[in-house]
């Protein structure tokens, strides 16, 4: 992809965070008998002085409102809302926030559209409404594909960027070159364990093709799908998730059950947060351990 000129525009944009603390899963244990938790979820808005882009909405009611409100306290008018992949914790929250804020137009990539469906379907079913009850609005598909050139905010260009396999398929994150800014969804972890069930059959090796996708673009700041909030948005998280990926598939390449390889990672990675989604990761890709 060709990075455009600066944009003939006297408008800086900035950007700001919001972390959506851990949640409960329900129903769900790790070995020692702690209930587990949702990683924290990174929302981006990205500002001018009148319009604001968000990325990555989160997934319940009240993250939702808690999220409405931080955006009404920008004193911008959301314009568009851009949706990395199609997991339904970056966004399930859109069509409710649409609703708070009416005019605002849905993007993301035909391969993430194509793929909502089944996440708003049966996976919800299956999973989401299980681990989440009663907590989920409604998730209808709303979104557009984003157009080739990218879309506007106040007179600078914003991506699209495909990168295939991350910790799931069809992934993508938002680049604005102007800012030096990639918002990487779950292309990059920042101090959280990665989610790598979906890592099968190649999936690191993709996921790593990924993260290298990303640093070609040269970016200033990346800012983690999902981030520890007393960490810093810089380029090295793409190293960190690096790592952490080439750490898990040497273990897995090592016939180790999911609580071993649970166990080798926790003593590899132990400042990370949330370890249910390393547990959780374990157990799909190597089976449950028997009782």
């Amino acid at each position: 992809m060709t990075t455009p000129a600066s944009p003939d525009t006297t408008t800086e944009l900035s950007y700001r965070t919001f972390i959506s603390e851990p949640i409960p899963i329900g129903g769900m244990r790790l070995p020692d008998g702690t209930p587990m938790e949702w990683s924290p979820l990174s929302t981006t808005l990205i500002t001018g002085r009148r319009d604001a882009v968000l990325v990555d909405p989160p997934f319940t009611r009240d993250q939702v409102r808690r999220v409405g409100e931080w955006i009404e306290r920008s004193g911008r008018r959301l314009t568009h809302i851009y949706l990395t992949h199609a997991h339904g914790d970056h966004w399930f929250g859109a069509p409710a926030l649409v609703d708070r804020f009416p005019g605002t137009v849905v993007h993301a990539t035909e391969g993430t559209i194509a793929r909502m469906p089944a996440s708003a379907g049966a996976t919800r079913e299956q999973l989401w409404d299980k681990w989440f009850p009663g907590q989920i609005p409604d998730t209808p598909v709303i979104a557009a594909p984003v157009p080739a050139d990218g879309f506007e905010l106040e007179g600078h260009r914003l991506y699209g960027v495909e990168v295939g396999h991350s910790d799931t398929d069809d992934s993508t994150a938002l680049h604005v070159p102007s800012m030096g800014l990639v918002v990487a969804g779950d292309i990059a972890y920042n101090g959280v364990h990665q989610y790598l069930a979906e890592g099968g059959n190649g999936g690191l090796d993709a996921w790593l093709r990924a993260i290298d996708t990303v640093a070609a673009l040269h970016p200033r700041t990346v800012i983690a799908g999902h981030k520890d909030k007393s960490l810093a948005d810089g380029p090295v998280v793409l190293d960190q998730t690096r790592q952490y990926l080439a750490d898990a598939r040497r273990l897995l390449d090592g016939n180790l059950t999911a609580r071993e390889f649970f166990d080798a990672m926790l003593t590899l990675h132990p400042d990370r947060l949330n370890p249910g989604a390393l547990w959780l990761s374990a157990t799909i890709l190597l089976g449950r351990p028997e009782k």
